[in-house]
């Protein structure tokens, strides 16, 4: 399940669009039974991952250096390579103006991006994607982060802090693959999600306000992840399932949320977990359903890709849960 954000609207695609969102889901679906083979990018050379000193707030300045100087060097590796898209990204990513937590070059690639002042926000929103992002689609995902970060600025109160995190952290899948309708990537990522709060609270403290915004697939490394973890607030959107029956079955003390959007064709795969050729494919309880026991709020007609378009309802919903605003959120 895709995370690549769209920034457009228009009303006459939706008729064009409906089979075009069930065709989708029905290949998401059929991915199960029918294994696909895809074409595989090559591997470009990177370096290893710049040593870090543990995260703290002490520490940050330092860490975001050596990743820096580590996607540079990233850079010219694969510029030697004669990937020029793989080298502008990292390029990119090597700026004086990028914050970056962690990074790694190699394979598809791994990074986590602060935008704002981590060590001294006092609201922290955490991105965690879905399929199909890596370092080639980083830029679609870190649009959705800059989108949020903007919005929260627009709307926080005065003398709030705030910080958006876009945790590329672990190997997503692809979208039409075996590997999107099992857990197994997810359960992969939990760990590293786990860690990746422990630092943001080594970070900033127990005074922050930490909220996990989890997009498609990203909403089943949240599920996986969610027992125990010191966040307040767990956003799903566009969620295929969590791999649990219910929001109770998460087994966390943070609120737990879900929204679609009206034009989002996850509403056509099969809520569903079976057990097929010896995995358990499918995610269980529609979280935007009564049974599941989450807050529902409003996605509008927010397509797939589509919640953290500027000026949107899913949006706008989003930024209120980040900042505590539970009482402005308003309700599918």
């Amino acid at each position: 399940m895709g995370s690549a954000p769209q920034y457009h609207h228009d009303g006459g695609r939706r008729r064009a669009g409906r089979w075009r969102r069930a065709a989708l889901a029905a290949l998401v679906t059929g991915a199960v039974v029918f294994p696909l083979s895809a074409a595989v990018r090559p591997q470009t050379p990177a370096p290893p991952p710049a040593s870090l000193a543990p995260l703290r707030a002490s520490t940050l300045d330092g860490a975001y250096a050596a990743n820096r100087a580590n996607a540079a060097e990233a850079a010219r590796t694969a510029a030697a390579h004669h990937d020029r898209a793989r080298a502008e990204t990292d390029r990119q990513l090597a700026s004086k103006k990028r914050h970056l937590l962690r990074y790694d070059g190699r394979g598809p690639g791994l990074v986590t991006e602060v935008l704002g002042d981590l060590a001294r926000a006092d609201r922290i929103a955490v991105l965690v994607p879905g399929s199909d992002t890596s370092l080639d689609t980083y830029g679609r995902f870190r649009a959705a982060a800059v989108a949020l970060h903007r919005q929260l600025a627009r709307q926080a109160p005065a003398g709030t802090r705030t910080a958006v995190v876009a945790w590329l952290g672990y190997e997503t899948p692809g979208t039409v693959s075996t590997t999107v309708t099992t857990t197994g990537r997810a359960d992969q990522a939990a760990p590293r999600l786990r860690a990746l709060v422990a630092d943001l609270r080594a970070v900033t403290g127990p005074g922050a306000r930490i909220a996990l915004l989890c997009h498609s697939y990203g909403s089943v490394v949240c599920g996986r992840s969610a027992a125990g973890l010191a966040v307040d607030d767990i956003a799903l959107v566009g969620s295929p399932g969590t791999g649990a029956d219910s929001a109770a079955g998460l087994h966390t003390r943070a609120r737990v949320w879900a929204a679609r959007g009206a034009d989002d064709w996850v509403e056509h795969v099969p809520h569903v977990s079976v057990d097929l050729f010896g995995a358990t494919a499918g995610f269980g309880t529609d979280p935007v359903s009564p049974a599941f026991g989450a807050r529902v709020f409003a996605a509008g007609d927010a397509g797939h890709s589509e919640y953290f378009s500027p000026g949107s309802t899913s949006l706008t919903n989003l930024s209120r849960i980040v900042l505590g605003e539970t009482k402005a959120v308003t309700h599918a």
